[in-house]
């Protein structure tokens, strides 16, 4: 009897190591399983780089300048341009700022905005320094108030000026927000804009082989860079006496002064 006590304590006794055991190894398992985890969330975090983070302007500059223009400045935490709402008809230009730390060829570029009623501005990449303004290279994904605009403003000059012949008082669909600019129109169907004083969400999805507008998480946008359509499209509207513009493949990436209140928070980018 003691024989067979002492025979079946051994064995419990060779069945608890091994549960000891296994329970070791699936803890051990799991925990590289988590770091893994852990490390490919940190590896995704690390892709992104932060141009603007609500905190410092280091990097960025006036276009064609070595310090900030005037105007620009970060308040609560936001990269605002503070001036007043000028007009279209009396604009000639403005004080256009670029991240100039760094150029970027394929990326994903993210960041909020928002505009006041009757505002303009835009999102440019691909720039080269030493035009007269960041447009004469550099493709733009434009932010504007589409519901008021033409209604604060006197368009009919500037659609003259690019070969519009009717209806010059409304704002086109290749200037309005989430196009890129004077080149390819938005999805109107798929569009969603938030009103004046809301922020938005851009992302510019850019690659030799199709480039992608997002407007509040929605695809709004996608075209061929240097294909036959584009080629025809840059050569017969308002870039048809612009030799340089798109031709870049790399450049900085900057945000437009077109003599309006804009507010700018959380721009990131990563490279692919």
């Amino acid at each position: 009897m003691t024989k067979i006590v002492m025979t079946v304590l051994l064995a419990l006794s060779i069945i608890a190591c091994k549960d000891s055991s296994d329970t070791k190894k699936q803890v051990e398992e799991g925990a590289i399983t988590q770091e893994d985890s852990k490390s490919d969330i940190q590896k995704t975090e690390v892709e992104w780089q932060y141009l603007f983070d609500g905190t410092t302007l280091e990097g960025w500059r006036g276009y064609n300048e070595d310090k900030m223009p005037p105007g620009w400045v970060i308040n609560n935490g936001e990269l605002t341009y503070d001036t007043e709402l000028g007009l279209e008809q009396d604009y000639t230009g403005g004080r256009d700022i670029i991240y100039g730390a760094e150029e970027f060829d394929n990326f994903e570029l993210y960041l909020e905005w928002k505009l006041p009623k009757g505002g303009n501005s835009g999102i440019f990449y691909h720039i080269k320094e030493g035009y007269p303004a960041p447009y004469d290279s550099a493709p733009e994904y434009q932010l504007i108030d589409d519901d008021n605009y033409a209604q604060i403003h006197d368009l009919t000059g500037y659609n003259k000026s690019v070969g519009h012949t009717e209806n010059l008082s409304e704002l086109k669909p290749l200037n309005k927000t989430a196009a890129d600019y004077a080149m390819h129109g938005p999805d109107l169907n798929k569009k969603k804009l938030n009103p004046v004083g809301e922020w938005n969400s851009s992302k510019i999805v850019f690659t030799p082989e199709k480039v992608e507008h997002w407007l509040n998480g929605q695809k709004v946008l996608s075209f061929v860079p240097w294909d036959d359509e584009w080629d025809k499209k840059k050569n017969s509207g308002k870039w048809k006496e612009s030799p340089n513009y798109g031709k870049y493949k790399s450049g900085f990436i900057g945000l437009q002064d077109h003599a309006s209140p804009i507010w700018f928070r959380n721009i990131k980018i990563r490279k692919l």
